[in-house]
């Protein structure tokens, strides 16, 4: 699919929008979409679902405008959407004091159900950062994202990358493990 006419980035600004993303099978349904169209015969056969669940969550987010139908064909009779992306990027507003960081949740549930006898990296660095640095490091990620991003091909597997660069809230008690 040619992604010349696709937006760069789609801003989740309302409720449904963002209560659309949130799910975890919805956000693995976006990632599975974000390559290539697919159907929801597609969809359902590589997620382990039912036409019907898929069906309804693709609905859900074409109506939240997250994801389009890009083309048609007839099968059989019967006419088959193809479902895309409606932009190359999805940004969510940050979360509210208190509220769960949903991209990071739907990171963490991929990760731990990934293939524990799969390659993998996943590492914490703790660092002590000027404002310029920290800004400059944010920016250097986002780049070798993108570039990575631009080799990406259909081809190959799926893999995922999750960063998050943040300042930790300071002052706060730490909860300890019960044991």
């Amino acid at each position: 699919m040619p992604t010349d006419d696709l937006p760069e980035t789609f801003h989740v600004t309302t409720d449904e929008q963002l209560r659309a993303v949130s799910n975890l099978t919805r956000h693995r349904i976006m990632a599975i979409l974000r390559f290539e169209p697919s159907t929801i015969t597609q969809i359902a056969h590589r997620m382990g679902l039912a036409k019907g669940s898929s069906s309804y969550h693709v609905r859900l987010l074409e109506r939240a405008g997250l994801v389009k139908v890009v083309r048609t064909a007839k099968v059989r009779g019967v006419v088959e959407r193809y479902y895309a992306m409606a932009a190359r990027s999805i940004e969510l507003p940050d979360p509210g004091p208190g509220q769960p960081d949903v991209l990071l949740r739907n990171a963490v549930a991929d990760l731990e159900a990934s293939p524990v006898d799969g390659e993998r990296h996943v590492r914490m660095a703790h660092l002590r950062l000027t404002d310029e640095q920290f800004t400059e490091l944010g920016e250097r990620l986002q780049a070798l994202a993108d570039e990575y991003r631009a080799l990406s091909d259909s081809a190959l597997p799926d893999v995922s990358l999750v960063f998050a660069l943040f300042r930790p809230a300071s002052g706060q008690p730490v909860e300890e493990d019960a044991r």
